[in-house]
């Protein structure tokens, strides 16, 4: 399906004040929700502008990348170190290899996409690689996550897809047909932060509009792997500091340099890929870290109460590349060598959910109501319907 660029422009806050170039397309939106929060939003299009004549009407395909000068002071909007090198670093790190393992789609979210009416636009919020933009080809999509890197691949599938945090998303009021969150509010890390993502992704649809949202449940069907992640003790509502987290001695181990190829999933190798995401639930070495002037342990897990953990990812020595993230990664001590899994190791930070809190975070917000609520898969869905 190809985008149609007046609903595509639109989408954003305010239309864009000029385009520039056939190749590397540069959009500027100015003033978006407000003046206070962001301004002078640019967006660099990867794609090329593109024009049917003998359609009568012009289309574009965005694939975007949005940087924000934000001037608010909002401590929801700030974003919390440990969400900055745990998530976005991770994320941008591991990209290609995470990628290359998610293909698969889970059979909730197909069922609630196939649903959608004929024309719907929707808004993918964390999109990741992709995997769900298109399901549906009687749909519009419009993907936006915080990782650049998996951004780009996105662009390279020729997806409609900007950078952009889940809690300031740049696009218009009330302008969505529906939403979907997969997987991404256990990443952020304050329940702010938290209901402020809810009540973004409410805000961008229409009256009628519906939300899924999917978090990991702190009852998982498979028990032992919390005992494979790494706990951290406390609770803190904010986990913004200067030393936060410690920063381990710089390493002395280089990695060898392959390129990437891309993964086809076939045979051996979707075998292959199959063993790399199972282990990319086993434990990391318990450490310890600070955050702000605080403490953060990791120990045992057997606190039912339990909901801050990091969650290890072995990247393939041969899928890391010494110029790139996961040499800096190892030399500032934000992954280590795993030699006998031939691996770095990345920590990725996860709040997980208990029963009932994805609905505690919506029951403040006045303009949207639960119409489903579900577990499936280890995870805590709920649907939402706007007011």
């Amino acid at each position: 399906m190809v985008f149609n660029v007046t609903r595509a422009r639109t989408f954003l806050y305010k239309s864009q004040k000029h385009i520039t170039s056939s190749v590397g397309t540069k959009l500027c939106v100015d003033n978006l929700k407000d003046s206070n929060t962001m301004a002078n939003v640019q967006v660099d299009a990867a794609s090329s502008l593109t024009s049917h004549a003998s359609e009568g009407h012009p289309h574009i395909q965005l694939s975007m990348k949005v940087n924000t000068n934000r001037k608010s002071s909002s401590s929801v909007q700030s974003t919390p170190d440990i969400e900055k090198k745990y998530v976005h670093h991770v994320y941008d790190a591991i990209a290609p290899h995470f990628s290359s393992t998610r293909f698969a789609k889970w059979p909730k979210v197909s069922t609630f996409l196939s649903s959608l009416p004929q024309g719907s636009l929707v808004l993918d919020a964390g999109c990741g690689n992709g995997k769900y933009l298109g399901l549906n080809p009687n749909c519009y999509y419009i993907g936006c996550d915080i990782s650049s890197s998996l951004i780009n691949i996105c662009a390279e599938r020729g997806h409609e897809v900007v950078v952009a945090d889940a809690v300031i998303l740049p696009y218009r009021t009330g302008f969505g047909d529906a939403s979907i969150s997969i997987a991404v509010l256990h990443h952020l890390s304050t329940e702010s932060r938290r209901r402020k993502a809810i009540e973004e992704l409410i805000r961008v649809v229409r009256k009628g509009g519906l939300v899924l949202i999917t978090v990991w449940a702190a009852e998982q069907e498979d028990r032992s792997l919390l005992t494979k992640w790494t706990p951290l003790t406390q609770k803190l509502e904010e986990w913004v500091g200067p030393g936060s987290p410690r920063i381990r001695s710089p390493s002395t181990l280089t990695l060898k340099s392959i390129p990437e190829t891309e993964e086809s999933y076939t045979g051996n190798k979707l075998k292959n890929i199959a063993e790399q995401y199972e282990e990319n639930v086993e434990m990391v070495a318990p450490s310890t870290s600070e955050v702000g002037n605080s403490s953060v342990v990791s120990g045992d897990s057997s606190d039912g109460n339990q909901q801050e953990y990091f969650v290890p990812w072995h990247l393939p020595y041969h899928r890391a590349e010494i110029s790139g993230h996961s040499a800096c990664a190892l030399e500032t001590g934000l992954a280590k060598k795993d030699d006998k899994k031939c691996a770095v190791v990345y920590n990725r930070y996860y709040h997980v959910f208990m029963e009932g809190e994805l609905e505690r975070l919506v029951s403040g917000i006045d303009d949207a109501v639960i119409v489903d609520k579900f577990y499936d898969k280890s995870n805590w869905c709920i649907i939402l319907e706007k007011l």
